[in-house]
């Protein structure tokens, strides 16, 4: 009986040393993704291909250009609250002057984005300026947005104003560390958009996969010359 009990005490213990030094048993976990200090090192200078510059905010000049490199474009502005699509506690029309029940994106089951739970980010309408969809972007493409050293994988959800450029939707803020209060939130500068071309995260409202998708096109991102 002794020998039986020391026998189970032997693989009780073996089969929890990996918990007890995991870092030493398990082999080392792949990153999930590339750095926001690799994906900006990609982003520096522009190649632009907006035909113009954007406004950050309708009371600003136009400074913001559309960039173009290596199966992405990108764009450094601010970034204004998008609170449009399904009424929440967050988004509606006593928490957002300017809400919209609708978004020009909806989920798999035809209805509206909601601003308060999915990451995505707004592209301005189709314009003499710059068509998104002539850059290989469309509703529920992929793009990663970094701010302060946070990094966040979100979707296309909409689309604003053809003068305005840098908005995100209320869950893109939050994640972030940006103020996402549709009224009196949000950030002047210093927010980067990196979209990539001919992507898609089916279905739109699924952020794990929103998230999947963008590490690894993020990857080929800063691994392309």
């Amino acid at each position: 009986m002794r020998k039986h009990v020391l026998i189970a005490v032997l693989v009780l213990v073996a089969g929890m040393l990996p918990v007890l030094f995991g870092q030493q048993f398990a082999p080392e976990a792949a990153a999930a993704g590339p750095t926001t200090s690799q994906l900006l090192a990609k982003t520096q200078g522009c190649n632009q291909i907006s035909n113009g510059t954007y406004k950050t905010d309708e009371e600003t000049g136009r400074t913001i250009p559309v960039c173009d490199a290596n199966g992405a474009v990108y764009w450094h502005a601010d970034m204004d609250i998008d609170c449009d699509g399904q009424r929440t506690s967050q988004c509606n029309e006593d928490t957002d002057c300017c809400f919209q029940p609708d978004t020009a994106f909806h989920q798999s089951d035809g209805k509206p984005l909601n601003a308060a739970k999915l990451p995505y980010i707004v592209v301005p309408s189709p314009s003499g300026t710059w068509k998104y969809s002539s850059s290989g972007l469309k509703g529920g493409g992929s793009c990663a947005v970094i701010y302060n050293g946070n990094l966040v994988y979100a979707v296309i959800g909409d689309t604003g104003p053809t003068s305005i450029i840098g908005e995100a939707s209320y869950a893109t803020a939050k994640a972030l560390g940006v103020d996402p209060d549709p009224s009196n939130g949000g950030t002047d500068s210093g927010v980067t958009y990196i979209c990539f071309k001919n992507s898609t995260v089916s279905p739109i409202e699924n952020h794990d996969k929103a998230t999947s998708t963008g590490e690894s096109l993020a990857a080929e991102f800063v691994q392309n010359n």
